[in-house]
């Protein structure tokens, strides 16, 4: 479909919204949807993204599919988030093959990176469950580096770049608390009553809840693993490989499985969702971060099994190959939704004040 007429049909939708107003009690998208007259696209960009497609909004709606006007609120905004993804992301020829083909560009990179870590590895070594033994902590560090820089810094210019595009402004200490209180506890998510949202179908649920949070706080957790890894590393000189009492290795496996368990559930009820609520054409790149998540997470839990195991090493490069993509892939993926959406929920609560 047409950019054009992606945002024509979601900016047709918002004016028949605006005059029915049957859903404003829902969530925060229609309450900002009715302070405007006019739509232009950096305004649609920023209701797409205050969205969190619960799609309470499309079984409420006496105008969705099959009637001719056809409101469809979360498939509609939801092609509109994908070409915001684009159209704020840096640098775009990376956004661009993605989007082309997810699947075979992020099977390419995984490649590569494999073969590139193959090719620095030192070999016949008896590495006995210590991965610096086969890959220097100095290679792994430097690359890791690299790659970590490279992703905050176009992730930051895409935030810049949105925040300035909706004309974010007013923001004080009480609206950024307020709002990161509503993005942490998915308050949009719960339903009336905390029933949950209607999604993957129309029986309402808390179960996509559940699976964001547990994906949420298993890569929180993983990150903590990592940074005290490095703070053991480096400050009290206690070096890998760590066993299960240790900080370390206690919070990257719990992070691990809750990263398992989330994102295999988001997968599987994104496999299972309603078709009247997603569009075919923005699911291709959901799957496909949601796969290298998990990918990235079940292979970090397998090499504590294989550490012993003469598949060590190719388990090793395997899995830091998987979370390298994962991280290229984040700037040019959903990834982006949970800050843009905090993002536009700074808007809305900044104007929600007014």
């Amino acid at each position: 479909m047409k950019i054009s007429k992606i945002y024509e049909e979601a900016t047709k939708s918002c004016v028949i919204c605006n005059s029915c107003r049957y859903c404003e009690g829902l969530c925060a998208v229609f309450p900002a949807m009715e302070k405007k007259r006019e739509f232009s696209l950096q305004d649609v960009d920023y209701l797409a993204n205050l969205c969190h497609n619960c799609s309470e909004c499309f079984y409420d709606c006496q105008y969705a599919p099959p009637h001719e006007f056809n409101v469809s609120i979360p498939k509609q905004f939801s092609l509109v988030r994908k070409e915001s993804y684009k159209k704020y992301a840096y640098p775009n020829f990376l956004s661009k093959a993605f989007d082309k083909n997810a699947w075979l560009t992020s099977i390419l990179l995984v490649i590569a990176i494999f073969l590139g870590f193959f090719a620095a590895s030192k070999t016949d070594v008896d590495a006995k469950g210590n991965f610096f033994a086969i890959i220097s902590y100095e290679y792994m560090v430097s690359v890791f580096s690299i790659v970590s820089i490279f992703v905050f810094i176009v992730l930051m210019l895409s935030f810049v770049k949105f925040a300035k595009a909706i004309e974010l402004k007013g923001v004080n200490l009480a609206i950024f608390i307020k709002s990161l209180k509503d993005a942490l506890s998915l308050k949009y998510l719960g339903g009336h009553n905390a029933e949950g949202c209607t999604y993957p179908n129309e029986k309402r649920s808390n179960i996509r809840r559940y699976f964001h949070h547990l994906t949420a706080y298993g890569f929180l957790f993983c990150f903590i693993a990592t940074s005290l890894a490095a703070f053991y590393h480096h400050f009290l000189n206690i070096h890998a490989p760590y066993d299960i009492t240790q900080f370390p290795k206690l919070f990257g496996s719990v992070g691990g499985v809750l990263l398992c368990i989330g994102s295999l559930g988001l997968f599987f009820l994104k496999l299972n969702a309603d078709k009247d609520i997603i569009d075919e054409e923005s699911v291709a790149m959901d799957y496909v971060f949601i796969f290298m998540l998990f990918i990235a997470s079940f292979s970090g839990l397998v090499l504590m099994f294989l550490r012993e195991s003469y598949l060590l090493s190719y388990a090793l490069y395997f899995h830091l190959s998987t979370v390298l993509v994962f991280f290229i892939l984040m700037p040019y993926s959903k990834f982006v939704h949970m800050f843009y959406r905090f993002i536009a929920l700074l808007k809305f609560n900044a104007e929600d004040k007014d």
